[in-house]
């Protein structure tokens, strides 16, 4: 896949991002870019700075520094705004409306184009539910047929973790969109979740869209990826093709704790 180093190439780019907490620096000066449809996996230790960087482009927090650009246009504002711009998102841990059904949960992803908030967007489908655009209706139900997703009706509380995850990746594909991020979407998915989750990334990539992955299980990752960035202590520290990343002193250093002279 094109790596999106041309400018009309990339979906989405960050130049000189930092956060701090107080004296902790969790992201220090980290630029990348991730190019329309192509998929950027993104891997490091715990502490090293991954959620960080979600969130940052996500809008749940706020750089100190950096700018973020979407397919050419300045990115800010609030989560909402960012998600009706094309962004679409999961989490380390699921963030689903458990006392509402699959469908509906499905729907506040089709629906995050016509809302200015999360949480008007939720009480959208409890309150106006039966007023959907019946396109909004026929993608949850095209997305839920070609992933696999578990019974519409069924409540997300009586879910699995896996069920569960499935459901959230499920949710950022029906909002269609431009770049998705995916926070660890594999952690405790059974075999169908990941074999759903896969498809869901591999149909974003095929409409020419972007995908930042962030996963503990590099293998998976790396076999997904089309090119890899390592962060480590909040710093970019390697960044190219999974193959490459897998065998370089980076990697070797920060996961295994090996220097080149002990490789040697």
């Amino acid at each position: 896949m094109n790596s999106g180093d041309l400018t009309g190439d990339v979906a989405l780019r960050g130049e000189g991002l930092s956060k701090a907490y107080g004296g902790l620096v969790a992201l220090d000066d980290v630029s990348f870019h991730v190019g329309k449809g192509e998929i950027l996996g993104l891997v490091g230790p715990n502490g090293a700075g991954k959620t960080t960087l979600v969130d940052l482009i996500t809008g749940i927090q706020r750089s100190d520094s950096g700018t973020l650009t979407l397919n050419g246009e300045r990115l800010s504002g609030p989560t909402a705004v960012r998600a009706r711009k094309g962004l679409s998102r999961t989490f380390q841990h699921p963030h689903l409306a458990l006392e509402l059904t699959v469908r509906e949960n499905l729907l506040v992803g089709a629906a995050a184009e016509r809302f200015p908030s999360w949480w008007r967007m939720t009480a959208g489908v409890i309150t106006d539910g039966i007023r959907h655009r019946r396109q909004e209706q026929d993608r949850v139900t095209r997305v839920a047929q070609e992933l696999g997703v578990p019974g519409l009706d069924e409540l997300c509380a009586n879910l699995s973790l896996g069920e569960q995850r499935l459901v959230e990746v499920a949710r950022a594909l029906a909002q269609d969109p431009q770049v998705m991020l995916l926070d660890e979407p594999f952690a405790g998915a059974d075999g169908d979740s990941i074999a759903g989750i896969i498809d869901a990334i591999r149909q974003v990539q095929s409409r020419g869209h972007a995908v930042i992955l962030v996963d503990h299980n590099v293998d998976l990752l790396t076999s997904l990826a089309d090119r890899v960035m390592l962060l480590a202590q909040g710093r970019r520290v390697f960044e190219g093709a999974p193959e490459e990343c897998l065998a370089s002193p980076e990697m070797q250093s920060v996961y295994f704790g090996t220097t080149e002279e002990d490789a040697a």
